[in-house]
């Protein structure tokens, strides 16, 4: 696990919107949206759209254009893999 996602893991215990993450965190769009889209990919946190209580299937094609509009929340293997660290 890369530092940007140990660092979004760790703001992702509870539910945060994609400008919640931006606010908190010091990554680039770019370096943002890869993270999460890796830590989708490795089941580690899952999409909530189009509210906090929705969860929203990943899918690669559209998750870059509508990366901002999610919200996110980690996985129970997520938090176990962020706390091991």
């Amino acid at each position: 696990m890369t530092d940007n996602e140990f660092s979004i893991l760790d703001e992702l215990y509870f539910v945060a919107s994609y400008p919640d993450l931006r606010s908190t965190l010091s990554l680039t769009d770019d370096e943002l949206c890869a993270g999460l889209k890796n830590l989708l990919e490795k089941g580690y946190i899952r999409i909530l759209y189009p509210d906090q209580d929705t969860e929203h299937d990943y899918d690669p094609a559209v998750f870059s254009k509508h990366c901002h509009d999610y919200y996110f929340l980690a996985t129970k293997a997520g938090l176990v893999v962020h706390n091991s660290i």
